[in-house]
């Protein structure tokens, strides 16, 4: 059950006294080939779950890192229903938790009803859909609940306090602390009230609380997860495999170990 392989793999790392680390990959870049290979060394790096990124021609909430390795994919010929067949490939032999981070303009074109079948059949566990608000997720909500696909949402710093406890409330498998206002891409330093924002967002959540966006070193894993249960980091991880900086990558992943 897809929900629940997500509840289980954080439940390993919360209860073994770490800290979730989520890593984000642009799917096919560097050619679909790879990604098999690439989702084998993040789960043995120490990854507790896989945000898989789909290339867009208008990726909103992307910054220049994570475009780019949007272009480099669209040019090797990705598309959204070559990652959910590769990802169908590989299945059998995946044990990671795979969460798809796409916009709401590909999946409305492929079909909400076929889409979420695909991802059933692919074993994708979650996803996320930045520009998708509340107020129009019933466009999705029906067919991924039947898919027992979890949607995991953001929470913004600037969303007001009764928003931020409709999303909490709504949430499947973890929510996502936004850290920055802003698209994706590494930050020097973060606010100063971050972290009882995040703190608050632990209080009401009644699932893991990881914080995502400008995520970039060993210390802003550490800084962070004193307020919530982990970090989702994307375009550090991104850059670094591109340069096949594989030992830089491991090192920032096990620093959310205890």
């Amino acid at each position: 059950m897809p929900k629940q392989k997500i509840d289980q793999a954080f439940e390993r790392v919360l209860n073994n006294g770490d800290k979730a680390f989520v890593p984000y990959i642009m799917a096919g870049d560097g050619g679909l080939d790879k990604l098999d290979e690439q989702l084998a060394f993040l789960e043995e790096c120490g990854a507790t779950v896989v945000e898989l990124g789909i290339a867009f021609s208008d990726p909103v909430a992307d910054g220049p890192t994570i475009q780019e390795a949007g272009i480099r994919a669209l040019k090797n010929g990705v598309s959204l229903g070559a990652v959910l067949n590769k990802l169908v490939e590989t299945k059998q032999t995946r044990s990671i938790p795979v969460v798809l981070m796409t916009y709401i303009n590909p999946i409305y074109a492929y079909g909400v009803a076929n889409f979420a079948k695909a991802c059933e059949r692919a074993g994708v566990d979650g996803l996320i859909i930045p520009d998708l608000p509340l107020e129009e997720e019933t466009i999705v909500v029906s067919e991924l609940t039947a898919s027992n696909i979890a949607l995991i949402r953001l929470a913004a710093l600037t969303s007001p306090k009764e928003r931020i406890e409709e999303i909490v409330k709504r949430t499947e498998g973890f929510l996502y602390a936004v850290t920055v206002t802003g698209t994706t891409g590494a930050r020097s330093e973060f606010k100063e009230n971050l972290a009882a924002h995040l703190t608050s967002l632990q209080e009401i959540s009644k699932v893991p609380v990881l914080a995502g966006f400008g995520v970039s070193t060993p210390e802003h894993v550490k800084e962070l997860t004193k307020s919530c249960d982990g970090v989702v980091v994307g375009s550090r991880i991104v850059e670094l495999l591109h340069k096949g900086d594989h030992e830089t990558i491991r090192t920032l992943i096990q620093s959310a170990r205890a």
